[in-house]
């Protein structure tokens, strides 16, 4: 692992000699050491210098990528307290509706997921809300896959009375829907727009609580906007 580290910090290479200096360690060893990283794939060897190599580059890049979804799930963590609701993160790629992560309690549990959320987009928050950012081709290119029906007496009535809703509710707003994915719950969610990311951070609550549901929405806006930077920084994961 020294040997390593030091070779990261040599971005144009350092000899075997020069790398033996550094870390302490004997010349026959860190020969043998040296080699053994080439041939598993962690150090490369050109003119007789020694630089990273991909198994090390690689290891490096699931480090960042483990630190940026650290980051996320602290920040979803941190609105769930603020609002005292379950927050949800989702995004919509390959054609797929995804939930990354759910922030919740035992005292706030996140909803029951009785009916696949990748199939039922069309009557929850989280799927209405990515929808709403796709082209309207993307939109019904999903809603052929993945039909409009009912699950609750408050369900959207079909793929086509979806459609009208999503294109008067355009892109940059937020959604909320009311026992139209489960009876007893209330769901809101937002529209994150970084890039080509299609995404969402949404809430849910009783629907004894309904009453709350648009000032945690406001709530959660505002802590959006203040986590701009760190949330651009971790979303892409």
């Amino acid at each position: 692992m020294r040997l390593l580290e030091t070779v990261a910090g040599h971005p144009y290479g350092a000899p075997a000699k020069q790398l033996a200096r550094e870390t302490g360690l004997a010349l026959p060893t860190a020969y043998h050491l040296l080699r053994t990283l080439v041939h598993e794939g962690y150090l490369r060897r050109d003119k007789g210098l020694f630089f990273l190599g991909e198994a090390a580059e690689r290891l490096a890049s699931a480090g960042a990528a483990q630190k940026r979804r650290s980051t996320l799930v602290d920040t979803l963590a941190h609105w769930r307290d603020e609002i005292g609701a379950p927050v949800y993160y989702a995004v919509y790629r390959g054609g797929e509706i995804e939930t990354l992560h759910v922030a919740d309690t035992p005292e706030s549990p996140a909803v029951e997921q009785w009916a696949d959320f990748r199939e039922t987009g069309h009557a929850h928050a989280i799927g209405q809300c990515l929808l709403a950012q796709l082209d309207e081709g993307s939109r019904r290119d999903h809603l052929d896959r993945y039909p409009a029906r009912t699950l609750t007496p408050y369900t959207v009535r079909d793929s086509h009375s979806l459609l009208r809703r999503l294109a008067g509710a355009g892109r940059a707003a937020a959604v909320t829907e009311r026992q139209e994915y489960l009876l007893g719950t209330v769901c809101a969610a937002l529209p994150i727009t970084l890039g080509a990311m299609t995404a969402t951070v949404a809430l849910s609550l009783p629907v004894r609580q309904a009453e709350r549901l648009l000032p945690a929405v406001r709530k959660l806006e505002r802590e959006i906007g203040r986590a701009a930077g760190a949330l651009a920084l971790s979303i892409s994961i």
